[in-house]
């Protein structure tokens, strides 16, 4: 008879699974919001919608940080990669006008790490500060098998809530609304696929690689404040497709986006992408964010008051463009 096999025996520990869930609870605490009413640890997560919102509407958005994990694993930088997932998440449910809630991530690998995976979960946890919303929960799966050794996946999910009235819908976007841009932090967690190829015939220094792991920017907090202050009509998220591809998402039929592309300092990363890679300057505002990774459309009247209020919330700002007529269907073009 054949020795009896356990689940550790075929590559699942669920000790260490049960200890990683005990390590990673203090840093969701520290997210916690007065609605939650239970969190991390059951089969599910409870939160109530806050008291001040009349006719409250969720806004839901999922998302992962794609090939960026390779170069996570290829340096071993495990603890930032957790504020990229959070961040394309809340930014996206942001642009709806909404407050992000909650947030749960699900982590999976085929072994269990327990080192990397806190170094992970530490990071979405303060992407979840960074929001102001609740890491409620979550999933850890140890598949044995389905990732090579070193390796993981990662996705997450964040739900918001705004009031039915103050949906951020574009509709009323008009001719000669301004477009205001708010600085990105590096290439956030897109174009990694084409950088990677980059990589592949030049290898960047220490500055130059720290800015091409450099963690997503969250701007849920200064924006948030903005709209309770001014009039915004529209948000876009700078994600897969750059400028050209999201401006467009939030413009009504008949308008189109005139971008001045040199309207902003185009960070050293993408000046060294560009030159290393023989990218074509119409791909690089297809691919990456070229320095704007939030764009806010406001009333001409009111967008020097708008910037001043980004600024002294500690955001970088700048004019880059303007809403024009056009025919058809909504675009954007950088000039």
């Amino acid at each position: 008879m054949a020795d009896p096999l356990s689940y550790r025996d075929a590559g699942v520990d669920i000790d260490a699974g049960d200890a990683l869930v005990e390590a990673i609870k203090p840093f969701a605490r520290r997210t916690m919001r007065p609605e939650v009413l239970a969190g991390i640890g059951g089969f599910g997560a409870l939160c109530r919608i806050p008291k001040k919102y009349r006719r409250p509407v969720l806004v839901s958005g999922t998302d992962g940080v794609g090939t960026k994990l390779r170069l996570a694993f290829a340096t071993g930088r495990h603890d930032t990669v957790g504020i990229d997932l959070v961040a394309m998440s809340v930014n996206d449910v942001l642009v709806q006008g909404a407050e992000p809630l909650f947030f749960l991530d699900y982590f999976a690998c085929g072994r269990l790490d327990h080192q990397v995976a806190a170094a992970v979960v530490k990071g979405i946890a303060h992407g979840c500060e960074l929001a102001g919303c609740a890491l409620i929960g979550g999933e850890t799966a140890e598949m044995p098998g389905m990732y090579p050794a070193g390796e993981y996946d990662l996705a997450g999910f964040c739900v918001g809530v705004v009031e039915r009235k103050k949906i951020l819908n574009g509709r009323s976007i008009r001719p000669g609304d301004v477009l205001l841009g708010l600085a990105s932090s590096g290439a956030h967690s897109n174009g990694y696929s084409l950088i990677r190829r980059i990589l592949e015939r030049d290898t960047p220094d220490a500055a130059m690689m720290d800015a091409i792991m450099r963690p997503t920017r969250i701007y849920v907090k200064p924006v948030l404040k903005l709209l309770r202050a001014v009039n915004v009509k529209g948000l876009a998220h700078i994600t897969g497709g750059g400028l050209v591809g999201n401006v467009p998402r939030i413009l009504p039929k008949r308008t189109r986006a005139i971008i001045r592309g040199r309207a902003w300092p185009r960070p050293a990363l993408f000046d060294w992408l560009q030159r290393k890679g023989g990218v074509a300057e119409a791909e690089m505002h297809r691919v990456f964010n070229c320095g704007i990774g939030m764009v806010v459309v406001v009333a001409a009247g009111d967008a020097r008051r708008a910037a001043n209020k980004l600024r002294a919330l500690g955001e970088t700002v700048y004019e880059i463009g303007f809403i024009a007529k056009a025919r058809g269907e909504p675009e954007a073009v950088v000039s």
